[in-house]
This record gives structure tokens, C-alpha cells and sequence, in this order.
């Protein structure tokens, strides 16, 4: 190569790179923070509107060799309107036998501590779950009692990270970091699709900042024009191999529930 071709192969590069640089936005620590809270609320919001829902779950626990375990139960839900205000939850566990009828309410907050009550029918009675063992495996799954009330948009603040392909989707990836104590996570990445807001896979990253799971959510079904439902959710721990698989059905909405269905009174009457 002479140099008058290499002189010009150079010029033309520093153009292109110029126009890269320039063409390319630039985010200030503001800007990604409103995108990925403007994001979050989206979503959030795409779900608002469906006042009370019902559902059967299976759940099977996975150990590190592969070994199975089944489980059944239900889980009542009472939107609140206000999203400053958290939803209230209670799951009812129907088999096997030596757990049937365990039951946990939580009435989620958003920066104070959730309320949360574990009725145990071997002992026949109610234990409050201490805010500070939140981040504890719930009856030995890979969900923890926090994650039973962490959908709140206001518990975390945000960061718009990038959009990228997921699966046959493109995502906007956003990171949130909680906003309320005790939480087992320092942060957790999000993919939310551009098409209907929904989120598809979720990583969390325990207290000392190692990737713990992965939850993915397949199987979305839409419901009452605009509320969808994903109906299997899979977590995978990547420290010890175990995972928990949660399959959704027979979604019921607006069934008639009210405040008083979610009352510390009810955990006893349950079954």
C-alpha cells in the first residue's frame, strides 16, 4: 500500500468513526434513569384494571440431580388502585398432605416493610415473617417470601441499560435496585418486551453482588382486553442447581374478593 491510498483509507475512517459518534446518542445518569423508570411503569401499568384474580398453580421443585417434587395450591390477589399502595396476596397450598393448608398473606408496601403472615396447620397457628428473613426460601422453593411482593413499581429505582433482541421479541433491558430494606438483592435485570410490556426474564444478584437466579416468564396469555398473564414461570438458581417450576391455570378475574378476604382472621379459615 502507498501512502497516498493508506493516507486516504485513514481519512475516510476518521469520517466514519465521526459519524458514528455522532450519530450516536448520549444518555445522561438522568435520561437512563426516567427511561428505565418510564419503561417499568409501562408495564406496571399495562396490568392495572383487574381488581381481583384467582388461580391454580402446580409447583415442582427440581433439586441439583433432578429429583422431583409436586406441589398444588391457589393464589387470591385484591388490586389496590392506589400504586402507593401494594397489592394483597394469599396462597393457599392444597397437597401433599403434609403441607395442605399452610397459607401466607402478604400485604405488600412499598418502601415500609411488607406485611406478611405464614399460618401453619401442624401447629395451628399464625407466625408474622420478620422483615428481615424476607430473602428465605418459601416451603423450600426458589422463591422467597420477597418475591411474593416485589412487583411494586415504586419499591425500586431504575436504569435503562440497552434494547436487544429476546427471543422473538426486542427488549428493553432495565436494571432496578431495591428501594426498601432487608432485600436478599443488591439489584435484578430486567427484559421487558416492546410489544406488549410484559417482562420475559428476570436475573437477581444476591448481597454480595453475584448473579443468584434467573426467572423466565413464557406462555403469556391476554386476558379482559389488555391484562396479560404468563403461565409458567421457571427459577433457576445458579448457585445450586435446584430450580422451582410454577404453571399457572384457570385464571379468574373480577370474582367478587374485598379487603375483608385478606384479613389476618382469614389464615385460619382458609380450609
Amino acid at each position: 500500500m502507498n501512502f497516498l491510498r493508506a493516507h486516504n483509507l485513514y481519512k475516510h475512517l476518521y469520517l466514519l468513526l465521526t459519524i458514528i459518534l455522532i450519530s450516536t446518542p448520549v444518555f445522561s445518569d438522568e435520561d437512563i434513569e426516567k427511561k428505565g423508570f418510564d419503561i417499568a411503569a409501562r408495564s406496571d401499568r399495562s396490568d392495572r384494571g383487574f381488581s381481583d384474580s384467582i388461580v391454580k398453580l402446580k409447583m415442582t421443585l427440581r433439586n441439583a440431580a433432578g429429583k422431583e417434587s409436586s406441589r398444588s395450591l391457589e393464589i387470591k390477589t385484591f388490586e389496590v388502585q392506589d400504586e402507593n399502595i401494594g397489592d394483597k396476596s394469599l396462597v393457599v397450598f392444597d397437597s401433599p398432605r403434609d403441607i395442605k393448608g399452610t397459607a401466607l398473606l402478604s400485604h405488600a408496601q412499598i418502601l415500609d416493610p411488607d406485611d406478611q403472615w405464614l399460618f401453619l396447620p401442624a401447629l395451628k397457628r399464625v407466625k408474622r415473617i420478620s422483615s428481615t428473613n424476607k430473602s428465605g426460601p418459601f416451603v423450600g422453593s426458589e422463591f422467597a417470601f420477597e418475591d411474593f411482593t416485589s412487583t411494586e413499581l415504586n419499591k425500586y429505582s431504575y436504569k435503562w441499560l440497552r434494547s436487544e433482541s429476546c427471543g422473538e421479541f426486542t427488549c428493553d433491558v432495565v436494571e432496578r435496585y431495591p428501594r426498601y430494606e432487608n432485600s436478599g438483592y443488591t439489584r435484578q435485570i430486567s427484559w421487558v418486551d416492546q410489544s406488549v410490556y410484559q417482562v420475559r426474564k428476570l436475573d437477581f444478584y444476591d448481597r454480595k453482588n453475584s448473579l443468584l437466579k434467573t426467572l423466565e416468564l413464557n406462555d403469556y396469555r391476554e386476558y379482559q382486553d389488555g391484562i396479560w398473564r404468563s403461565h409458567t414461570f421457571i427459577m433457576r438458581n445458579h448457585q445450586t442447581g435446584k430450580s422451582t417450576d410454577l404453571i399457572y391455570s384457570d385464571y379468574k378475574f373480577k370474582t367478587g374478593l374485598t379487603e375483608n378476604d385478606f384479613v389476618k382472621g382469614i389464615l385460619k379459615r382458609v380450609n
